[in-house]
Parts: structure tokens; C-alpha cells; sequence
């Protein structure tokens, strides 16, 4: 009798300490965080949420313009986005971003000057850098036994239907305008046509046109030759030692991609703590090692470990980064008219 009234006793302890909780907890605090597939330590949302009590909700998309599309439709909420250069500026332009206060992001002062109050945020009003890189081919020693060195391994037959190509416009038109020597920012219509009539060319001989599914087709060994960025191809490398990685010669894309917030955003405090806690030196080192992503902050970057630091597909040499451009955010006319090639190309 004493056990079952020391039973009952304790039951009724425990349900109401859980009314309790039911009744006078608060709404947890959250940020919505919007990222490229494949470009984060997710381990680190719960460093984040222990640190500040604030829990992260997050999604992936796999392009600037997927981004750019979703935002434009409306319907959905996010408090940090992380958009590269080009789609920065276009974003500012349209007024699509808050200005950031960064009283609330003291670690700015960790970011190397050098990626401080670019063209794409001359002010730096609207950007915290996150990661930077360079676009280049990746392809299986395996299969493709010739030296690669030109964008034109894209575009052999000998490789139909083993290569990948972007699955976005403006990196796919970049492939081809690089390899025919123009500026990727051109607006000359003859040039644009050219490099479109290039990738019509190409397309016979594609497996397809992919982002974040190359993972799967070059590391499987389902594809020979793709064209992604560094840090994916540091992870794709790691999981297939038959995999290489070349910047061509022609030249290639350097691309910052930084931490911003959506105009509207409903957390907007919120998403600059996540954005200061991003820039945080153990932080930005536990994402390069799952990202294999340049960091743009010097402080990190100071206490790298020797490896990660002297890999040359992570940190390029100089002379390297030298024949890189950057893309700009283009005309609204030239942009329509991106839009049409891609319009063709996919149907």
C-alpha cells in the first residue's frame, strides 16, 4: 500500500511538472536559413541553438537563380540566405535585402579586408563573405586519360554521353564564353548567340544537366568529366581517389558567396546572431572541413592546420586566381535573354 501511494505520488509529480512546461513555455526563437546543397556542417545548428537558445530551421536550394526565383514568388520566409556575388548585387538592386546591423555581427572584424566592400556590395550594407572558390572540370583518371587543360573537354564527342554540365545559365553559358575567349559579362548579343549555339552543340553529347547530383554521378563513376566548383570537388575527390580537378587554362570563375538577409525577414536579429556565429574561427574551420570551401576570414585562416591550408584546389595559386573573372550582375535585357537561351536549351 505504501508503494502504490509513493507510485501514485511521484506519477502525479511528473504530470505536473508537465503541464507545467506545457503551460508557461514560451515559442522557441528561430532562424530560417536558406543555403547551397552541400555547403554547411550541420552539426553546427546545434552549437548554435545550445549558444543562444535559438533553433535553426534549415533548406537547401542549387542555384543563385533557384534562389532568386523563390524569393520573387513570395509565399515562403527565410532570415539568412547565402547568394554568390552577382546574385548579391542583383538582389540589392531590386531591393530584395536588409541592410545588415553589425553592431549585432561584431565578428565582421575577423573577415580579411581584401572581401570587404566588393563590387557587389561596394558599401557593404547588405553582405558578411562566408566562403570563396573558383569553378572548374572534374573528371575520372580512369576514363579520360589525356591531359586536361581547356574547357574544350566539355565540349568532345569522344566523351558523349559521359559529361555534365551545369544546370543553370549563367555558369553554363561561362563554360562555353570561356572557351571561345570572351568576357563572361559580356553583353555583345553576336557573342552571347555564339556561346549559345555552342551548348546546343553540346547538348548531344550530355548525360544531362545537373548541380548537386554530380556528386553522386562522378563519385559512382556513372559520369567521366563534370564541371563544378573547388570545394565540392575537394569532397567528390576525398570519396573517389580517381577523380581530379583542373582550373582551365582559358581562364575560369572566382565567386564569393555571402550571408545576407531577405528583405522582410522575419527574424532579422535573429539571422545576424547565426551570421556572427558563422564567422566564429572554430566555426568557419569545422565548415571547411566538411565544405572544402575557402574561408574569406583571416583570423580562421591564421590557424589552419597545414593541410587544408596548402591544398591548391581550396586556396589556388596567385597566378591562377589572376585568370579568374567575376561575374557582374548583368542588364536586365541580357538577362532576358539568358533567360531565353535556357528556356530552348532545357526543352
Amino acid at each position: 500500500m505504501k508503494k502504490n501511494l509513493v507510485l501514485s505520488a511521484a506519477l502525479i509529480a511528473a504530470v505536473a511538472v508537465l503541464l507545467s512546461a506545457c503551460g508557461s513555455s514560451e515559442p522557441q526563437e528561430v532562424v530560417n536559413v536558406f543555403n547551397w546543397g552541400e555547403n554547411i556542417d550541420e552539426s553546427i545548428f546545434d552549437d548554435f541553438e545550445e549558444q543562444t537558445g535559438i533553433k535553426v530551421n534549415y533548406k537547401v536550394y542549387e542555384s543563385n537563380e533557384q534562389l532568386y526565383t523563390m524569393l520573387k514568388q513570395g509565399g515562403i520566409n527565410y532570415d539568412v540566405i547565402i547568394p554568390s556575388d552577382y546574385m548579391i548585387s542583383r538582389m540589392i538592386d531590386e531591393d530584395m535585402l536588409e541592410k545588415i546591423d553589425y553592431a549585432n555581427v561584431p565578428n565582421l572584424s575577423s573577415i580579411d579586408p581584401q572581401y570587404l566592400n566588393l563590387e557587389f556590395d561596394p558599401n557593404q550594407e547588405y553582405s558578411v563573405p562566408y566562403t570563396w572558390g573558383v569553378v572548374g572540370v572534374i573528371y575520372n583518371t580512369k576514363t579520360v586519360t589525356e591531359p586536361v587543360t581547356s574547357w574544350s573537354i566539355l565540349f568532345n564527342e569522344k566523351y558523349s554521353g559521359s559529361i555534365l554540365q551545369f544546370d543553370n545559365s549563367r555558369d553554363a553559358m561561362a563554360t562555353a564564353l570561356f572557351y571561345l575567349g570572351y568576357d563572361i559579362n559580356t553583353t555583345d548579343k553576336a557573342q552571347l548567340d555564339e556561346a549559345f549555339d555552342l551548348l546546343t552543340k553540346q547538348k548531344p553529347m550530355l548525360q544531362g544537366y545537373y548541380m548537386d547530383q554530380q556528386f553522386d554521378k562522378l563519385e559512382g563513376g556513372e559520369a567521366a568529366i563534370g564541371v563544378y566548383y573547388a570545394g565540392d570537388a575537394v569532397t567528390m575527390m576525398s570519396n573517389n581517389p580517381d577523380l581530379a580537378f583542373v582550373v582551365p587554362s582559358e581562364g575560369s570563375n572566382f565567386f564569393v558567396d555571402a550571408m545576407c538577409i531577405p528583405k522582410g525577414a522575419a527574424n532579422k536579429a535573429n539571422g545576424e546572431a547565426f551570421i556572427n556565429f558563422m564567422c566564429e574561427d572554430d566555426i568557419v574551420i569545422r565548415n571547411m572541413e566538411v565544405t572544402g570551401y575557402a574561408t574569406p576570414s583571416a583570423s580562421a585562416y591564421a590557424i589552419l592546420d597545414d593541410e587544408l591550408k596548402n591544398n591548391p584546389i581550396i586556396f589556388p595559386d596567385k597566378s591562377i586566381l589572376d585568370n579568374c573573372q567575376t561575374y557582374v550582375n548583368l542588364p536586365a535585357e541580357t538577362l532576358e535573354l539568358y533567360n531565353d537561351y535556357w528556356t530552348k536549351l532545357k526543352s
